[in-house]
């Protein structure tokens, strides 16, 4: 699936069965939310935090999954088309970053 794709398939859903949108600001705190749910199952798998009862059964591929659907509505809402803003943020990075990662100490 590309992602013009996805987005596609959430406008769908959302005009088919998610009724409308919800509003842009509501939107972006359910996006802060679910970064939060995945940094919580972050947090226990690979920091120090240890995992509670309700934490065993996080899926991580699912949160991201959350992360990303939330985004796209809110790319569809504000007329991003996210394909558009990779490459350009890929070109941006291939420019300003060509030599910035390699040459620094902290990374070899």
């Amino acid at each position: 699936m590309t992602i013009q794709k996805a987005q596609q398939d959430v406008d769908d859903w959302i005009k088919t069965t998610g009724v409308r949108y919800f509003s842009e600001l509501t939107n972006m705190a359910i996006l802060t939310e679910e970064v939060g749910e995945l940094a919580s199952i972050m947090a226990r798998k690979y920091g120090d935090q240890s995992f509670k009862k309700s934490d065993k059964d996080g899926d991580m591929g699912d949160e991201m999954a959350d992360v990303l659907w939330v985004l796209m509505c809110l790319a569809n809402q504000t007329g991003v088309d996210l394909t558009t803003a990779l490459e350009k943020n890929f070109e941006k990075k291939i420019v300003r970053d060509k030599d910035r990662h390699s040459n620094n100490p902290k990374l070899k």
